[in-house]
């Protein structure tokens, strides 16, 4: 079944623009325009794969309906859409439970990419494994294998490796990489690097590969 996205925006011409654009992908697009309907949808038992929400909002705000979403869901994506470019709007969102953020204004393509990635991490979060070629997560022991050998890993390298796989097949900047596998650490770029660096010496010869592309960032990918 396709996937049920929310999107909760006031902008009318951006909320036809993005349904437009998000229908071409099979998406099912319900939209909310008030803060406060968005809110009490949410305060019940839903089914939907991904939450699209803007900030600014009337009668409640974004961050208001976020908080309430995590206080009983911590499991569907929010992808956080807004014009506010205050770094503590991003980090409040971010705190609160947001899964990701894209400020105002965004290419619709960097947008449909953020969706896809949520709406694959969303589904191999719910399986319990995922794979990418011969590399494998089993996400209850919380090990990697690659092929049949077992590949243990440090704590960091385990987790920026996670956090690749999330995104596999698409290009991940190193912000993203420390926000999303390193949140709350003190993890330095120069140690982004190092840690992809021993990534691809343990993946070496295997039909996964992690790659830099230039000017963007890392992609992990299967031959």
């Amino acid at each position: 079944m396709a996937p049920k996205l929310m999107l909760i925006e006031d902008d009318p011409l951006l909320a036809s623009t993005l349904t437009a654009t998000l229908a071409v992908d099979n998406q099912r697009i319900e939209r909310i325009g008030d803060g406060g309907e968005a809110l009490a949808r949410l305060s019940i038992d839903h089914d939907y794969d991904l939450i699209l929400l803007d900030l600014n909002l009337p009668t409640r705000s974004g961050l208001d309906v976020l908080a309430a979403l995590r206080s009983r869901d911590r499991q569907t994506p929010v992808l956080i859409l807004t014009a506010r470019a205050a770094i503590e709007d991003r980090v409040r969102g971010l705190d609160l439970g947001a899964d990701d953020y894209l400020a105002k204004p965004f290419a619709l393509d960097e947008l449909e990419a953020r969706v896809r990635a949520l709406l694959r991490r969303r589904q191999n979060d719910q399986s319990e494994s995922t794979s990418l070629g011969s590399l494998q997560l089993d996400r209850h022991r919380q090990h990697f294998m690659l092929g049949d050998t077992a590949l243990p890993l440090p704590p960091r390298e385990h987790r920026l490796l996670a956090c690749l796989m999330r995104y596999a097949g698409e290009p991940v900047d190193k912000a993203r990489l420390l926000e999303d596998a390193f949140a709350g650490e003190s993890v330095g770029e120069n140690a982004i690097e190092v840690y992809v660096h021993r990534l691809r010496r343990r993946l070496a010869g295997s039909d996964v590969t992690l790659r830099t592309v230039r000017g963007i960032g890392y992609l992990l990918e299967a031959e």
